[in-house]
């Protein structure tokens, strides 16, 4: 089973996949990110496209990655990536579909006022690149196509990914962190995932 998590940068993506992560036996995060920062490393500069999305090697490289990973390991893949093509999205979660593939496509939805106060907590100013990009995402992922939406609005990470778990039909262990310790783990993961 594949979950991908897609949404608006800063709405609490790569928080509620480590939480799913942490709380589903046999689970594994499949990072795309890190395939659009190995293009980067491997390109020549003067072949870069701005954002590695828009390189048609990314979404084929994360298409089939995920294929492999499917097909090859028994447990739960949960994927936090950003998309708001409707091209891209048809190139990478659609065609892991129709390969037989079964995934479960989530968008996370908050107001522009949350995202941007979640995107502040975590270091990113109001007109860093992630701000930049709200209206766009919010416009885009409130199509239809992208739905099943789930607004995260007033809600703690731990309930979100346990709605996540419920409408993917897994059953979910207990949150692992004791309620005063969560704070501690969610800025561990986000320290982890601070990009140079």
């Amino acid at each position: 089973m594949i979950i991908w998590l897609n949404g608006a940068f800063g709405v609490g993506k790569t928080q509620t996949a480590f939480e799913l992560h942490s709380r589903i036996p046999n689970s594994f995060v499949f990072d795309p990110e890190q395939i659009g920062f190995f293009l980067d490393k491997i390109v020549p500069l003067d072949v870069r496209v701005g954002d590695f999305q828009n390189h048609p090697i990314w979404r084929e490289f994360t298409c089939q990655g995920l294929r492999y990973v499917a097909e090859n390991f028994e447990g739960t893949i949960i994927v936090p990536m950003t998309i708001v093509e409707p091209i891209y999205y048809d190139q990478t979660v659609r065609a892991l579909k129709s390969y037989g593939l079964q995934v479960y496509h989530f968008t996370l939805l908050a107001s522009r006022d949350t995202i941007l106060r979640r995107l502040r907590r975590r270091g990113d100013g109001s007109n860093s690149w992630n701000a930049r990009q709200l209206d766009r995402c919010l416009e885009c992922l409130s199509d239809e196509k992208f739905a099943f939406h789930l607004n995260t609005e007033g809600k703690g990470v731990e309930v979100v990914a346990e709605e996540i778990a419920y409408y993917a039909g897994l059953n979910i262990n207990p949150p692992t962190w004791h309620p005063i310790f969560r704070p501690l783990k969610r800025m561990i993961v986000q320290i982890r995932h601070i990009r140079f």
